[in-house]
């Protein structure tokens, strides 16, 4: 669950290594958003809100821009906008980046974008109802919705630590299943696909995962040769190509891991959402 990013968002703009544990998870959603580009020919894209539980902020959608779509970002403070607009640039990825004090009236017009979406970022809704209904008047194809696994050992050791941060800052009751999908039924949209997703062999935990996994003597589930900085920005700018091939290296235990485990073990899952009106063409 990783509460310090609430306090600490700006200093992966000066360094951008986030370690083993979220540049696996970039690239694995990177993988899943892919997918569901090419089964649906998407072309516009918009990530709202930006801000979720994970290292440098704003660039979630950062490889549909590698690839050539059209991204629109939404965020609800003015510094963290400025930072993430500078990244972009540096990156020499085009970007249409809004501002928006609330989320429950998005400043689109109907049908503007094809693929609507966000990563841990639902429980800073004020309002999730209000929300869901704008997402899906803006958007025309599908909506992709990760949540953090409420189930998961992670979660719900750093829930008992950080309880307090927890009821203070996020509304949990936005993430959970029930609630996600009876809104989207109330718009009449269908979900047409739901996961568990961001498994690696290392649980979901508040410190660094090589630390982890040195102190119960597990070191040799990751590789050796991998030294920090690990940053994705790497990757972007073209300095490591072969960076999702390091990171897929520990694909191996959320492939074959069964869905029990699962349950209990992957970080995040996602629920995949397209109009009724869709089915029925």
């Amino acid at each position: 669950m990783a509460i310090p990013i609430l306090k600490n968002w700006e200093k992966y703009f000066t360094n951008t290594d986030e370690g083993l544990g979220s540049s696996y998870e970039r690239i694995i959603l990177n993988n899943k958003l892919e997918s569901i580009c090419r089964h649906f020919n998407i072309s516009t894209i918009l990530e709202a809100p930006s801000f979720g539980f994970t290292g440098l902020s704003g660039i979630n959608s950062m490889d549909f821009a590698k690839d050539g779509k059209k991204i629109t970002v939404l965020d609800n403070d003015e510094e963290r906008i400025e930072l993430i607009e500078k990244v972009w640039e540096e990156m020499k990825f085009p970007l249409t980046i809004e501002y928006s004090k609330e989320f429950n009236s998005l400043p689109f017009a109907d049908d503007s974008f094809d693929l609507s979406w966000n990563f841990s970022a639902l429980w800073f809704v004020d309002d999730l109802s209000g929300f869901l209904k704008e997402l899906t008047r803006v958007t025309s194809q599908v909506i992709l919705l990760c949540v953090p696994n409420r189930s998961g050992m992670g979660y719900i050791s750093q829930k008992i630590l950080g309880f307090k941060e927890l009821k203070k800052h996020l509304k949990e009751e936005n993430i959970l299943p029930k609630n996600i999908k009876r809104e989207m039924k109330n718009n009449d949209w269908m979900l047409i696909d739901s996961k568990y997703i961001d498994c690696p062999p290392w649980p979901d935990i508040g410190m660094p995962k090589e630390k982890f996994l040195k102190i119960f003597r597990l070191s040799w589930l990751i590789n050796k040769k991998e030294h920090k900085p690990l940053t994705i920005m790497d990757y972007y700018s073209g300095k490591d190509p072969n960076f999702p091939e390091k990171m897929l290296s520990h694909f191996w235990f959320e492939k074959k891991a069964p869905k029990l485990l699962k349950t209990f073990w992957a970080h995040h899952r996602y629920f995949l959402f397209i109009p009724k009106k869709q089915v029925i063409k």
